[in-house]
């Protein structure tokens, strides 16, 4: 009966206990394995464990307060050598993996700590059962997926480990089988994994390199991944599955998100894709913008009436159907060039406002990046973009290149610099997108000069905005200042050759110091206006495209 009692007695803290204090004892000397083989028995048929993994883990239990538990620890409490306990290293992966154990790398060393679940089973007196990882819903999958992401002190390749176990005991579930598909290696893989936990679980599609410099903690791999990543040469660049996040059609090369194809395979039927009418903040509408008179020569109003004509909808769907039908491109390219002041820009607008149509307007200084390749992708983001609008909107939008003289120049032959091999590169690309648009590009520059062939070929409309005739320049100041007498108007229209935009600084001057005095500016004061205004304005040699 007192044997009875013994054995009823017994639990597997007191065991440990027991094993613990025979190995400070006698180390792990024979004597050690004589003494300690009824509680290593117990422990090892209770927990499932091996006897040497039933010895090591009490050894790491009585550690257990600590998050590092090192070799050295270990050797040192029982007064064995690190050599005894290094040979035991395979145990300790084994309980690891078993999930008594987790392990963590630092520069230096190795370590290990207990796990708070596994100390309260054993505190419990009950066997330790990890979490089961197979056959998951998608939520549980998510759920383990987000625990290994949080774990801390937990080494590169031990976590890869564990997402591949996980993920290949889960191929019931369309994100595995997909995610697997793509092959993807080492750091491209845990980057993945990552990006879909952040989606998911935090519901955060916008990740930066700072998200993942904990995770992979060498500065020079996280260097070398950003350097693939935004060159492009990153397998999850070129597979489709990783995109930088862009604002208005402008990608930063610091964030990431999953693309929109990623989205749409790894998760089947859960709407995570951005719709296109969440990225109106891209286009500026229509009704934005207001009406205002225009004047233009005779010649030059006609070719602008002809276009506008052509861009009403109704109009525009018949054009490209029958163009289609003769198998020609369906988009259509305009250039708008001339010295500034013109009314190029403005002519946009009003042709937006009286065809329904909204304006994407491109800023060519932001497409440009410093970093190679980066450009690039920007400018085939941008047109990915349009290409999305002109699909979803009832009313294809504008694509306006405002100013554009910076990426319609000609282009360099044998181009040795990087800059100049990225210029070429850039209008190589519009040039095919050009070929392709299915939609209304209109590009405005003041330069013309220097623009290559391969561009004005595919402008089907040319239109030159020349400085305003007397006549027009007449209508323009009655326009911009009504009070204006027609005999004044007429004579500041004959002694200044000011263009339209440089006429409006000079009416908004008034309007100052209408505002400022009280008074009405004088002729007088209005003529030292436009003799100011005249000083600054630079003129502008151009050659003449042909219509």
């Amino acid at each position: 009966m007192e044997k009875n009692r013994k054995k009823s007695a017994r639990t597997i803290l007191s065991s440990m206990e027991e094993v613990v204090s025979m190995a400070k004892e006698h180390s792990l000397s024979e004597k050690f394995y004589e003494e300690a083989e009824k509680s290593l028995k117990y422990l090892s048929k209770v927990l499932l464990l091996s006897k040497e993994e039933a010895l090591l883990l009490s050894l790491f239990f009585e550690k257990s307060s600590s998050w590092r538990i090192r070799i050295s620890d270990i050797s040192e409490m029982i007064n064995t050598s690190n050599i005894k306990i290094i040979s035991m290293m395979n145990v300790a992966d084994d309980l690891a993996a078993k999930g008594y154990l987790k392990a963590g790398n630092s520069k230096e060393e190795r370590y290990f700590n207990v796990p708070m679940e596994v100390i309260d089973s054993i505190r419990r007196n009950v066997c330790y059962i990890p979490k089961p990882i197979s056959n998951l819903t998608f939520d549980e999958f998510f759920d383990r997926l987000s625990d290994i992401f949080d774990e801390e002190d937990i080494s590169l390749w031990n976590r890869e480990e564990k997402l591949c176990e996980l993920i290949s005991a889960n191929m019931h579930l369309p994100y595995c089988k997909v995610s697997s598909s793509y092959n993807f290696k080492n750091f491209d893989f845990l980057l993945l994994h990552l990006f879909a936990n952040r989606l998911i679980n935090e519901d955060d599609d916008m990740i930066g390199t700072h998200d993942w410099d904990d995770i992979i903690d060498s500065k020079r791999a996280v260097k070398r991944i950003l350097k693939e990543l935004k060159t492009g040469d990153s397998p999850l660049i070129q597979k489709g599955i990783f995109e930088t996040k862009s604002d208005e059609g402008v990608r930063d090369p610091n964030y990431y998100h999953l693309t929109d194809k990623a989205k749409e395979e790894l998760f089947p039927g859960m709407d995570l894709v951005e719709k296109i009418e969440k990225q109106d903040k891209n286009l500026i509408p229509h009704t934005s913008f207001a009406a205002k008179s225009m004047y233009y020569d005779p010649h030059i109003q006609s070719q602008i009436d002809r276009l506008a004509d052509l861009l009403k909808p109704e109009n525009f769907n018949q054009v490209t159907e029958r163009l289609m039908q003769n198998g020609m491109r369906k988009g259509f390219a305009c250039l708008f060039y001339g010295s500034p002041g013109t009314g190029k820009t403005e002519t946009v607008n009003q042709l937006a406002r009286l065809t329904g149509r909204d304006v994407m307007m491109v800023d060519v200084t932001q497409i440009k990046s410093c970093w190679v390749g980066e450009s690039e992708q920007n400018i085939k983001a941008l047109f990915d973009r349009y290409r999305e609008y002109v699909k979803e909107k009832e009313v294809a939008p504008i694509l306006l290149f405002n100013e554009a003289d910076a990426v319609l120049g000609i282009r360099q032959e044998g181009a040795q610099r990087a800059v100049d091999k990225m210029e070429n590169s850039l209008q190589n690309i519009i040039l095919q997108e050009m070929e392709t648009l299915e939609g209304i590009m209109i590009a405005t520059t003041n330069l013309t000069s220097n623009l290559d062939k391969a561009f004005e070929r595919r402008f089907i409309y040319k239109i030159e905005f020349e400085r305003p005739t007397v006549e027009a320049k007449r209508n323009i100041w009655k326009s911009m200042i009504p009070g204006l007498s027609d005999a004044i108007a007429l004579s500041l229209a004959t002694d200044f050759d000011l263009s339209g935009g440089q006429i409006e600084n000079i009416a908004r001057k008034r309007t100052v110091e209408l505002i400022l005095s009280g008074q009405e500016p004088s002729e007088a004061k209005i003529r030292e206006y436009c003799q100011n205004e005249s000083m600054t304005a630079r003129q502008e040699k151009r050659r003449k495209i042909g219509f």
